[in-house]
């Protein structure tokens, strides 16, 4: 609620009334972190330190976990890591469209999650949070007191103090039985770029879309010779996108998965909200049709070349 004295001078005195706001939310950001994180932040600082095992919470989204490995990673070289999935916990906001309605993740998308989680060597347990000791509590995130429209691992890191190498992998997959070397798309119906199209991929025979059928149906609307392969898993989708050409996708569990994989990718940023940044080789980002049209063309031409060899 704003004092008199804000409403004054937001009337009378725009400058200084800018000035006082800034000042208030310093202040309350400050509070907020004395309150509310510090010391979570210096207990996983402790638990970092003094113990072997550490367990972890998170409770979502998907692309968020697969966010959080590195910092898992890293730590696994000194420590047996545990994680463990708070599933559905209510999102303080509605997301278009999303496949677990109102929570974060449901018992149906961590089915999905769970083989891929489990492939990865560097994690000794993945289970459903069942009221676990937790040493890092990866949610904590969402309370910072900071903007976190930057990469998402780096969440990560000032969660943890662990820095990262974010251009080598951090995913384990193999390669697909059925489709290899295909180019391999995703696209949700959130995290959109609306100054984008996909209509001159219409001449290109060999694109496969791995989501939802909704999502598929949409987006065959502008790319006519779209395949669609259905995923039995998040497992199958990183083998799919370990196998392709090279993947195109926005800001959801896909792009991820493929980021982490360091596998060839294009990702179509989000304008609103550009918390995923490619990191390392032939990973690229793009916000307009031209620049998507020329990077697709480069890779496409590269490793149609380097897979004829």
């Amino acid at each position: 609620m704003k004092t008199l004295k804000e409403i004054y001078l937001k009337i009378f005195n725009r400058d200084k009334y800018l000035v006082l706001k800034s000042n208030k939310k310093i202040k309350n950001n400050i509070e907020i972190y004395k309150n509310l994180i510090e010391e979570k932040i210096l207990n996983i600082q402790n638990n970092i330190r003094n113990k072997k095992t550490l367990n972890f919470l998170h409770s979502g989204h998907c692309g968020d976990i697969i966010c959080s490995l590195p910092v898992i990673q890293e730590l696994s070289k000194n420590h047996k890591c545990n994680l463990f999935i708070r599933i559905n916990k209510k999102m303080p906001r509605p997301y278009y469209k999303h496949p677990a309605g109102d929570v974060f993740i449901d018992q149906r998308i961590y089915n999905l999650i769970e083989p891929l989680l489990k492939k990865q060597k560097y994690i000794e347990n993945i289970k459903i949070f069942n009221n676990e000791e937790i040493d890092i509590d990866l949610d904590i995130f969402r309370d910072m007191p900071i903007n976190i429209n930057f990469n998402a691992p780096r969440w990560f890191f000032h969660i943890t103090g662990i820095q990262v190498d974010l251009t080598e992998p951090y995913l384990e997959a193999e390669s697909h039985e059925v489709l290899k070397n295909k180019i391999i798309l995703h696209r949700t119906f959130r995290y959109r770029n609306n100054f984008i199209n996909f209509e001159f991929l219409n001449k290109i025979d060999d694109i496969y879309f791995i989501g939802l059928e909704n999502e598929f149906i949409d987006l065959k609307k502008e790319i006519k010779s779209l395949n669609f392969y259905e995923c039995k898993d998040y497992l199958e989708m990183a083998n799919i996108i370990k196998s392709s050409r090279f993947f195109i996708g926005n800001s959801s569990v896909a792009f991820p998965i493929a980021e982490a994989l360091k596998i060839p990718r294009l990702l179509e940023a989000c304008p609103e909200f550009p918390i995923i940044q490619p990191s390392g080789k032939d990973g690229f980002d793009f916000y307009y049709q031209p620049h998507f049209e020329k990077l697709f063309h480069y890779l496409n031409k590269k490793y149609t070349t380097t897979n004829n060899i």
